[in-house]
């Protein structure tokens, strides 16, 4: 019974599932299927078409588009890749622009200042010095701006340091800081001066007795090595009774020493004397062994005495005269040995009318100053030219000595004051924010400058001090193609620029007594003008302009690729993402009216039966 029972249901389950899955069949079914199926396929392509004259596009997924989608998507890619090099293009020509014009204007104030100070050189014009102080402050004020130029919230001039300021205000850059307790220029100036001119006469010790006249220069060498006049040459004319001679003096050896070793990356700033006298300062970086091969590094060895001579090495065995860094390492040099030059003005006999002594002086700018006394019958006692021929041989060297220490006095006071504006000035804008290359300051004996890098003078420049300022900023304006348009405010061509315009403003060339101290205004006019104008080997604010203006050469090339590419991708791929609305409308017009035919051949199918047929 139990059989009986299973194989009726299972015969039940079959007949219900043939039930779900046959469906009734009549005649014409089959056609009417297929009339329904096209309509609706028709209606699809009429809706997709509607969307692509509605929109412009094929499909509106990468899907849609079939095999061209590979083609669709690289195109696509490369474009949105030229997009955005064409917008940090257009960023970047703005920061070029704004760079290019404060040089431009920079070197207007450079010029102007220079043109100023040749032009009044030769006059006597008492006004004048006055006059061109008054245009120096305002040139500064005005380079100060320019360098300070914005693009787009970023400091041009800063480097890396976009957010910050590259330059101080003209008023903290001459007066510092007092609340603070920060020197500016004019602190230093007057330092300088006071360095150099000793006793009053450049630091040359001056003696006579009987028929001698001696001349020396400082005893210290460190003194020697960077304060006062140097004795180069003396030379006498006439008929042979006045004679004078020079002793060259010798190099003092200099001892390099580390109070402890210094860290990977710490800086050193060595000066050294160049042939002609003047002075170069160099920043080394100390650097392990492997990577102390580069131009301005030293290796840190095994020992600091080690380190010390490696940094020696580094110098090429350049003349040393003040090394600085930060303590620690705490640099120091010391000087010993060495001869200074010595001068002998001797007569055998009195000197006729007119006959000469020639006294040629160094200064560590450079520069040199020639002083020439001419024997008169007569001679005012304050000259500075002339003395007087006395009744013997001794008086005679009595009115020499005193006429040389007049001539002393006022080279001191004209050319070597105006050498240590000029220097001042140039190494206050040497100064730096990194740690030991602030400006350098005068040690407290007053014969050499301190070792330990002063925290007492302010630093005029803010922004990053990269050894490669161009680096600083980079735009991407090809798949592999940069341009760097970095700059700081801190480059040599710039600080120059700023060194001999501001050793200008910061001067008074009015005495107590309301004079004009022309002589003095016609010797720093020379060297500021020297400061304004690029040397051999150095860097010209013609070459900073250079640099950018071929940064935006290259960008406007990079642009105009960038362009083509663009639009020849955005040609290829008409007819793939893009449709003709022209051939849209006309597929529209033509599937609308098969549509409208096949509906109605369908409705008069639909209505058709026997009894239209029996009528």
């Amino acid at each position: 019974m139990s059989r009986q029972v299973v194989a009726t249901s299972r015969d039940d389950a079959f007949a219900a599932d043939l039930t779900m899955t046959i469906t009734a069949f009549a005649a014409g079914t089959y056609r009417f299927d297929r009339q329904s199926a096209s309509l609706v396929g028709m209606k699809n392509q009429l809706d997709g078409l509607a969307q692509q004259l509605a929109t412009g596009r094929t499909a509106e997924t990468y899907g849609g588009l079939g095999a061209a989608r590979t083609t669709s998507l690289s195109a696509h890619a490369t474009i949105s890749a030229q997009e955005g090099y064409l917008a940090a293009i257009s960023s970047a020509e703005t920061r070029v622009k704004l760079t290019s014009a404060s040089l431009t204007q920079l070197k207007s104030l450079s010029d102007s200042t220079r043109s100023n100070l040749t032009g009044i050189i030769a006059s006597r014009n008492e006004t004048l010095p006055a006059t061109t102080v008054q245009l120096a402050s305002s040139n500064l004020s005005a380079a100060i701006d320019a360098l300070n130029q914005q693009a787009g919230g970023v400091y041009v001039f800063s480097g890396r340091a976009t957010d910050t300021a590259p330059v101080l205000s003209q008023q903290a850059i001459l007066n510092g800081d007092p609340a603070a307790g920060l020197d500016g220029l004019k602190a230093l100036i007057a330092e300088q001066k006071k360095a150099d001119l000793g006793s009053g006469n450049g630091r040359l010790t001056q003696t006579a007795s009987g028929t001698t006249i001696d001349l020396s220069e400082d005893a210290s060498a460190e003194a020697r090595a960077n304060f006062g006049f140097s004795l180069l040459s003396a030379a006498s004319s006439g008929s042979g009774a006045l004679s004078a001679t020079v002793t060259a003096g010798t190099k003092a050896t200099v001892a390099l020493s580390f109070t402890q070793q210094p860290a990977d990356g710490a800086q050193v700033r060595v000066v050294v004397q160049l042939a002609d006298g003047s002075q170069k300062t160099l920043d080394l970086t100390a650097r392990a062994k492997e990577a102390a091969s580069a131009a301005g590094t030293f290796a840190i060895g095994a020992t600091k005495e080690e380190t010390a001579a490696n940094l020696k090495a580094a110098l090429g065995g350049a003349d040393i005269a003040s090394v600085q860094s930060a303590n620690p390492p705490g640099v120091a040099a010391a000087f010993s040995g060495g001869q200074e030059a010595k001068a002998k003005l001797s007569l055998t006999a009195n000197p006729s009318v007119g006959d000469t002594v020639t006294l040629k002086l160094g200064m560590h700018d450079g520069t040199t100053r020639s002083i020439t006394l001419t024997a008169a019958a007569s001679a005012d006692p304050t000259s500075a030219t002339t003395f007087t021929i006395g009744a013997t041989p001794e008086q005679t060297t009595a009115n020499l000595s005193r006429s040389l220490s007049n001539a002393l006095g006022q080279a001191a006071n004209t050319d070597l004051s105006a050498s240590s504006t000029a220097r001042a000035s140039l190494n206050f804008f040497e100064g730096s924010p990194a740690a030991g290359l602030s400006p350098r300051r005068v040690a407290a004996d007053g014969n050499g400058y301190a070792e330990t890098a002063s925290n007492k003078t302010v630093i005029w420049y803010q922004g990053d001090t990269s050894a490669d300022p161009r680096g600083t900023a980079a735009v991407q304006v090809g798949t592999s193609r940069t341009v760097e348009i970095g700059a700081q405010a801190n480059e040599e061509a710039i600080r120059r620029s700023m060194a001999g315009i501001a050793a200008m403003a910061a001067e008074s060339f009015t005495t107590t007594g309301e004079t004009v101290d022309t002589e003095r205004f016609r010797a720093l006019s020379n060297r500021a003008g020297s400061l304004l104008t690029a040397g051999d080997g150095q860097q010209s604010l013609e070459e900073l302009g250079t640099d950018f203006g071929l940064a935006a050469s290259s960008m406007a090339n990079a642009k105009s690729v960038a362009n083509a590419t663009k639009t020849t991708l955005e040609s290829s791929l008409d007819g793939v993402d893009t449709v003709s609305t022209e051939e849209v409308a006309a597929k529209l017009l033509s599937l609308q009216t098969q549509l409208q035919a096949s509906y109605k051949v369908t409705s008069i199918l639909s209505e058709m039966s026997l009894v239209n047929y029996m009528r």
